[in-house]
């Protein structure tokens, strides 16, 4: 069991030595590409919930 772990561990440093990570700059600016289109569908789905939670009010009344 141990044998197999340290092999197991062994081979995920190899694999992180291939990965080409993005740099600091690359890496923020892709953060808030993700950041302002998580807020946009976000007021978007506010915006729908409430123009239901109206049309269902009025239909209910």
């Amino acid at each position: 069991m141990l044998a197999k772990t340290k092999n197991f561990l062994d081979e995920v440093k190899i694999e992180l030595g291939k990965v080409t990570w993005p740099e600091r700059r690359e890496a923020v600016a892709t953060a808030w590409v993700v950041v302002v289109i998580v807020a946009l569908i976000s007021m978007y789905l506010g915006f729908c919930d409430l123009v239901l939670a109206k049309i269902m009010r009025f239909v209910l009344s």
